[in-house]
This record gives structure tokens, sequence and C-alpha cells, in this order.
């Protein structure tokens, strides 16, 4: 048996596979999103097709994302937080971080994916992209070194 590829360190046949086959549906909208990664692993572009709900279906291509997820190299799934989703929710977030590698150069997709439930039956609807936080540092004395290295005291360089 093989460990599944959503990071939940469940078989495979036991965590996501039933749910992308059909065989049972996502509870969550967490259990969703971690057979969505799955499924890019293993290409079941059906699936992915499948889980967007119908009215966000419009441009999707089939071939060119079953042709990306095969060609991409597949490193984990980190799921960061949920917002609802939960088994008596109509609508939840499922913020992530997929981490892959395309032409040899690693990559992470940080998305806050945006879920639905219909008919008992949840669905993506789509997902927004999560901006890098700034680093925020200690303040900056007047007379400590300038960060931007030039050597010159704050005061007398970008503190001016």
């Amino acid at each position: 048996m093989s460990t599944c590829p959503c990071g939940s360190g469940n078989a495979y046949n036991e965590c996501c596979q039933p749910i992308i086959t059909g065989e049972q549906p996502a509870r969550t909208a967490e259990q969703l999103m971690r057979a969505r990664y799955s499924a890019y692993v293993k290409a079941e572009m059906d699936f992915i097709f499948e889980s967007t709900h119908p009215d966000h279906r419009t441009g999707y291509d089939h071939k060119g994302t079953r042709e990306w997820a095969e060609n991409a190299e597949w490193h984990g799934l980190e799921i960061i937080a949920t917002h609802r989703g939960g088994s008596d929710d109509s609508a939840g977030e499922v913020e992530f971080i997929a981490r892959f590698s395309e032409k040899g150069e690693r990559r992470e997709h940080h998305e806050c994916g945006h879920f639905k439930r219909q008919e008992g039956r949840w669905f993506f609807t789509d997902g927004v992209m999560v901006k890098q936080k700034p680093i925020i540092a200690s303040k900056i004395g007047r007379n400590d070194p300038c960060t931007c290295g030039s050597g010159l005291k704050y005061k007398k360089c970008c503190g001016k």
C-alpha cells in the first residue's frame, strides 16, 4: 500500500482514492482539497473537473492541465488553515501550499481555496493567491548602521 500524496499519513486507497473514484464523497472542504491535490499528483483530471463547481468550469483546459500535472514533480501539500467547511457548513475556505517542481525549478503554490457544498456535495469554486507577508524588523535607531549596507549611520543615509 502506498502512502497518500495528500500528506495525511494514511494509505492512498483508504484516504483520497475513494473520493477521487467516487466511492465516497468528501465530508469536508479540507478533505476535498486533499483529494484534489492527490488527483493532480495522479493526473486524475476527470476528478479535478468534476469536483469544480459547475459555475466555475468555464475555460478549463483538460488536455493542458493533464500535461502540466504529468510533467510536474510533486513534493507535498501543507494545509495552513481552514475556515468553516465542516460537515454541517455550506461554504468553506482552505489555505494551503502545494509544493512541486516544474522543469527542474522548485515552486510553491500558496492559495486560499474557496469551497461550496451543494446538494450534500463539496465543490471547489475558486482560489485567491496568498501574498507573502512582509518581514517585520525591529526598530532601527538613528545611530545604528543603515540596513542598506552603505556603512553610514541610518540618520545620515536612508533615515534622512
